[in-house]
């Protein structure tokens, strides 16, 4: 990308603030170094990558970083078998412990939805030397102090020296607490060369003895060692000394195990310095609230609600911006400071800021597009530059833009063929617009000349834009209108400022027809354009309230459904209670008579009749709830099948099930029209009337006499072994010594359940199948007791 196009957008100001938002130096200067890449493939990778660290940044905050020192100095130094000092090492385990912490933070998200696949092979670089790593841990900080724990000797040595260091000072508060502290200028204790001193007046050096280090300024004050400490300080220095050497060694070790792992410092170095670059483009994108934007492969973009970065946030105003879809040159007129030149740059910039894998100050939807070189001949009237300007420099501009042009290039032109003659810079302007054109470029020029107007009109893939002016208020909107020729607007603005109205009308008269025309075309073109805005806003608007109207509705239903859910499952927790209860109070019933009859006991008639009617009790409150409406609604919308006719409670319209989508959505034809609809948003409508069959065999409950058989074809199987038991109730009172249970064969399930209930049966003396001529396994005899 050619640099004067960076200095004519103003591109190291967004640089400036990206480096801003770094925390390592060696980020900072990745940074201000960043320039847009040509590389579909690097812009599509590097737009990814932000889009990743974006992704952390939302959902788990800012990484664990931290600066440290570059350790490039300290590789060079390992490189040719030098030792690192205390504070390189201390760095070294800096960079470490960020690697470690970073690791583990990114583990923490792994069950979070976010995706960071584009930085999987940056993350795979994080692996520090376990060995190399715990070895500095124990032996120093990041400041790079020596920890007693480097070594034992190295903390043997230090609680020598505090020992010592110790027993110093308790000698020399002998001096400044007891009857030779009248000798002293200050009862103080401090350092000379290393070594424990006392300040004596000068005329009582004698009185200590010892060696003198140092005197004061006026000389009245001595500082000296007390001949009783001479062997104790002596001592302490050979400690410090061997100290010094017990580090040297401890530093000695560290680099060693350092230069083996240097390509792995580098590495971790290097990773965490892209990852900061990284997170700064994630934290700009948050402070700009841009987007990532969708790169195109036609060299086309679109750019909704684009704000130009470098506008205060509170003033700017957003523009849809596209080209290379419908028109491949946009010309923009309209009046001078009404903002084409920031529509130009907010073009430029937000392309080269796509280009550098940076989000874009846009709407979601915005599409940028890759181009191989992005020219530029803007020039600033607010500026100095501009006024000193020259047609010559402006001409040198656009033929140096001519040599290097092509297919995959955008060209922004401000005032095109400005600075000469008008009709001569009109025609030249044109010309230079169909070389452009000629070269498949993409192209966006603001211009005043009215001869382009017409000239967007009648090129293919021309179109004509404007920046919007209020006249009543006589300034500029700065709005950009798509379509629409602009102009001076001279006339309206002179008679609002007060200018005579036969002036006005003068001037008017003095123009030509065409000029006339066009001036009424593009008025009539910017009442029908604000019109159809103003029907575009009303329409959304009114888009917008029926889709907030339909979200409520559907939260409304959600909620409904939920509470009859609640309603249902707590009166099916109760109708199971109710049942098991009952159930308890039968079988304890049966239990009494059986254990009656064991002990010989003559259970009469009326015991049995009673213990029938709570059997019967039972059975009715069974057949209340399995007839509860609400139960059997329920019911009813899980029982639905292919072919049913159905009520869209939603939508309130009847239709017919034709799929089944899953467990609990059906798709439901209403007419024309097949929807997606919810077990729960269905009403099954009952069936039209039909003739009732006769019935196979009369249930035990409808009739007063027993039957030495029971048919249970064609039941469900609650059904069954609700009619099996009371049949069993029946026949107790009959004195039937066999009897037959038809169960058919289908699926087993009632067969299954018929023999379970019959093992579980006291009155039940055997049973098996019947023969092969009278049912066979679709039937079972039972011996009575």
């Amino acid at each position: 990308m050619n640099h004067k196009i960076l200095d004519t957008l103003e591109y190291e100001q967004i640089t400036q603030r990206l480096a801003a938002e770094t925390i390592t130096k060696p980020a900072a200067r990745e940074a201000l170094d960043l320039v847009p890449s040509s590389d579909p493939q690097a812009v599509e990778q590097a737009l990814n990558e932000t889009n990743a660290l974006a992704n952390l940044l939302r959902v788990k905050g800012q990484l664990p970083l931290t600066d440290f020192a570059s350790v490039t100095p300290s590789l060079k130094r390992l490189k040719v078998k030098a030792d690192l000092n205390a504070k390189e090492l201390g760095n070294v385990l800096l960079v470490f412990t960020l690697a470690q912490e970073i690791n583990q933070f990114v583990e923490d998200v792994a069950d979070e939805n976010c995706d960071l696949s584009a930085i999987d092979s940056l993350l795979d670089q994080l692996e520090v030397p376990d060995r190399l790593y715990r070895r500095l841990r124990t032996s120093l900080t990041f400041d790079g102090e020596v920890l007693d724990t480097a070594s034992e000797n190295l903390a043997r040595l230090r609680r020598g020296r505090q020992a010592n260091e110790t027993e110093i000072k308790q000698r020399m508060e002998g001096y400044t607490r007891g009857k030779m502290s009248q000798y002293l200028s200050e009862a103080i204790v401090t350092i000379r060369d290393d070594r424990y001193v006392i300040p004596v007046k000068q005329e009582y050096r004698h009185k200590f003895g010892g060696v003198v280090h140092d005197q004061s300024a006026s000389g009245q004050t001595l500082f000296v060692e007390p001949e009783a400490i001479l062997n104790l300080n002596n001592r302490l220095q050979n400690l410090l000394a061997e100290e010094r050497q017990e580090i040297r060694r401890i530093l000695h070790e560290l680099s060693l195990a350092a230069r083996e792992e240097a390509p792995a410092i580098k590495q971790l170095a290097q990773a965490l310095s892209q990852l900061d670059f990284l997170q700064a483009k994630a934290k700009l994108a948050k402070k700009m609230q841009a987007v990532q934007p969708v790169l195109t492969k036609d060299h086309s973009f679109k750019l909704l609600a684009a704000r130009h970065p470098l506008i205060d946030p509170e003033k700017v105003v957003a523009n849809d911006i596209s080209l290379g879809e419908d028109f491949d040159t946009i010309l923009i007129t309209g009046p001078n400071t009404g903002g084409k030149t920031i529509t130009l740059k907010t073009a430029g910039l937000l392309q080269l800021m796509a280009q550098s894998g940076l989000f874009i100050p846009a709407a979601e939807g915005s599409k940028a597009a890759v181009f191989d070189q992005i020219f530029a001949d803007i020039g600033d009237e607010q500026s100095i530059e501009q006024s000193l300007s020259t047609f010559s420099s402006h001409i040198n501009d656009i033929v140096a833009i001519m040599k290097q042009v092509s297919k995959e290039s955008l060209v922004l032109i401000d005032e095109i063929g400005a600075g000469t003659d008008p009709e001569e810079g009109a025609s030249l302007a044109i010309s230079i617009l169909d070389f452009f054109r000629k070269k498949q470029a993409k192209i966006i020029v603001t211009t005043h000349y009215p001869e382009l107007k017409l000239y967007g009109y009648n090129r293919e893939r021309t179109t004509n834009a404007s920046m919007e002016f209020d006249i009543k208020t006589l300034s500029p909107t700065y709005r950009l209108q798509m379509g629409i020729p602009g102009h001076s607007n001279a006339f309206a603005i002179a008679r609002r400022l007060g200018m005579r109205e036969d002036v006005v009308q003068n001037a008017e008269g003095l123009m030509n027809d065409d000029d006339s025309d066009l001036n009424h075309m593009i008025d009539e073109l910017n009442k029908q354009t604000k019109q159809a805005t103003e029907n575009r806003r009303k329409l959304q608007s009114a888009l917008d309230r029926a889709r907030s109207l339909e979200k409520q509705l559907c939260d409304a239903l959600d909620i409904y459904n939920q509470r009859v859910q609640k309603q249902l499952d707590f009166a099916q927790e109760r109708a199971n209670e109710v049942v098991a209860k009952k159930r308890k109070k039968a079988d304890q019933i049966i239990a009494d008579l059986e254990a009656a009859r064991k002990q010989g006991a003559n259970v009469k008639a009326n015991q049995l009749m009673d213990a029938k009617g709570e059997f019967n009790k039972l059975a009715k409150q069974e057949q209340n709830l399995a007839n509860n409406k609400v139960l059997q609604k329920e019911k009813k919308r899980h029982h639905v099948q292919v072919g049913d006719k159905v009520k869209v409670l939603s939508y309130g319209q009847t239709g017919t099930v034709t799929k089944q989508l899953g467990e609990h959505e059906y798709q439901v034809s209403l007419g024309m029209i097949k929807l997606k609809v919810s077990d729960r948003d269905i009403d099954k409508l009952a069936a039209s009337a039909k003739p009732k069959k006769k019935t196979r065999a009369t249930s035990a409950s409808r009739s007063s006499r027993a039957h030495a058989s029971l048919d249970l074809r064609g039941q469900r199987y609650e059904e069954a072994m609700i009619n099996l038991d009371r049949y069993f109730d029946t026949i107790l009172l009959s004195g039937l010594s066999t009897v037959t249970i038809i169960h058919g064969i289908g699926t087993g399930a009632i067969r299954e359940g018929v023999q379970q209930y019959l093992k579980r049966n006291k009155h039940v003396k055997s049973f098996a199948y019947a023969p092969a001529n009278e049912g066979g396994t679709g039937a079972t005899i039972v011996v009575l007791k």
